[in-house]
């Protein structure tokens, strides 16, 4: 693949990854804000609480076989139906036995609601399982169109029900099912229009060729996971459910723009970095390209929600959910360094490197334990502070073990990510110092978002190469369209 044609699809594999992002987390949030304005914060602790359970079980019913396939030069259609069948019959079988251990989930949180919400909840990583494949190879082909409708249109669908069930007075119930009709629809359309269907049997030699990377993707995958839930776990065990449903409530809106960003990225770079993983140098060009592009965008994003949390809450809802503004504010800047991290982490995954990747898992959960053993005994925010000192940690962590793995050298970490960075403070410290001075939540965070024109002149003055790239394939395709 030359140089022009990789640089095109890169950068339409972004562009559909952002429009699939950018319209889920908009119809999401729409029926986040919905929900969380009707339902209880005890509803929301009761669905966090099976979040755990069910974060675990897709897990393992992807099995980290579907990441292998992308990271394979050349899958086979055996590659692809093996690994389709086995993950659709490791979701049954963890299905059965999340089924019988539903009681114990319910006896561990000490509330007997979570029998039924689960056992019923549950089902959905079944259906997600059926379309896992189709999943992959359209992110293997990089022609992420038909994924972004999918997801958008059962966000949709979805979002609609649910919001319908909690005005009837469903209460958890009410994102149980919109959970099940998520997964039945983007399934659904999956099957109905990506081309592909199962069409050979299972093959072991075919589950040997991916094993290698697969099952260190698994691994890694678990300990993210661990790292990811503990705290659920842990808050919902010496909280009450209300503690959790307040956490649950600003992780899931910092994860709606970490995991978003972690996402686009890995889906879009991750192809790209495979494509280039035998040659070193050209690989070493494509990361540090990368970095700047993420730093770019991140930390103006990350740090304008940071200083914007307290209008975005009061004018989405009220005064209900302030206790949980502190945490999401910390959770953001968490978030900072877990992007860099996962973006790090898909470096040496585009490398084969399964034996690294557990390393550097572990030692993330390490930082983890031991944040969380230092900070329990001070309340569930100062377990929250822990996180975002354990992830600053592990940031440093990742860097030496990208240097010493792809040879991207600290230095160029300071280089590439830093100027962005400093710019990006800047004016987060202005947008935090209009909260002192005005007191309308929308006038200020109007204030706050145009002070982003600031950022993007910045830049032009600095003559950032990356901006001017953005720049240029935007508006060059809105020309080309003009001129049509």
């Amino acid at each position: 693949m030359d140089e022009p044609s990789l640089k095109l699809k890169t950068a339409r594999t972004l562009k559909w990854n952002t429009v699939d992002k950018f319209a889920s987390q908009l119809f999401y949030g729409i029926t986040g804000v919905v929900l969380a304005n009707l339902l209880s914060k005890s509803d929301f602790g009761l669905v966090g609480a099976i979040l755990v359970f069910q974060a675990f079980a897709s897990l393992f019913v992807d099995s980290g076989f579907s990441a292998a396939l992308i990271q394979k030069k050349t899958p086979t259609e055996s590659d692809y139906c093996t690994v389709f069948y086995f993950n659709l019959g490791i979701s049954v079988i963890l299905y059965v036995v999340l089924w019988c251990c539903a009681p114990l989930i319910a006896d561990y949180f000490g509330d007997e609601r979570l029998i039924d919400l689960s056992r019923v909840m549950f089902l959905s990583f079944i259906i997600n399982a059926t379309a896992l494949v189709q999943t992959n190879r359209l992110m293997k082909q990089m022609t992420m169109a038909r994924v972004a409708i999918a997801n958008t249109l059962a966000l949709i669908v979805s979002g609609a029900i649910g919001i319908w069930l909690a005005f009837e007075g469903y209460g958890a119930w009410a994102i149980v099912w919109q959970t099940l009709i998520l997964a039945f629809v983007k399934s659904a359309f999956l099957w109905a229009t990506s081309g592909w269907m199962p069409r050979s049997g299972f093959s072991l030699s075919s589950l040997k060729s991916v094993f290698g990377v697969g099952s260190g993707v698994m691994a890694c995958s678990f300990l993210n996971t661990v790292s990811l839930n503990i705290y659920s776990l842990i808050i919902g065990r010496y909280f009450r459910l209300s503690a959790l449903g307040c956490y649950t409530q600003a992780d899931k809106w910092s994860k709606m723009g970490i995991q978003s960003m972690a996402q686009i990225l890995t889906a879009s770079f991750l192809p790209v970095l495979s494509g280039v993983q035998d040659d070193r140098e050209r690989m070493l060009r494509a990361i540090r390209k990368m970095n700047r592009f993420t730093s770019y965008l991140l930390f103006p994003i990350m740090l304008t929600l940071i200083a914007a949390a307290q209008p975005i809450f009061h004018i989405l809802f009220s005064t209900k959910w302030d206790d949980a503004i502190i945490l999401f504010q910390i959770l953001m800047a968490r978030g900072i360094f877990v992007v860099l991290a996962s973006l790090y982490n898909n470096y040496i995954l585009a490398l084969g490197r399964s034996k690294v990747m557990v390393g550097y898992e572990v030692v993330k959960d390490v930082l983890m334990v031991v944040a969380i053993i230092i900070t329990l005994p001070y309340g569930m925010e100062a377990l929250v502070w822990g996180q975002m000192v354990a992830a600053m940690l592990f940031f440093g962590y990742a860097v030496g073990v990208t240097h010493r793995i792809a040879g991207y050298h600290w230095r160029h970490t300071l280089t590439d990510s830093l100027p962005y960075c400093i710019i990006a403070t800047v004016i987060a410290v202005g947008q935090w110092l209009l909260l002192l001075v005005v007191p309308n939540p929308w006038l200020c965070i109007g204030l706050q978002l145009s002070a982003l024109l600031l950022y993007i002149s910045l830049n032009h003055i600095f003559n950032s190469a990356i901006q001017n790239e953005v720049l240029g394939f935007a508006l060059g395709r809105f020309r080309r369209r003009r001129s049509c």
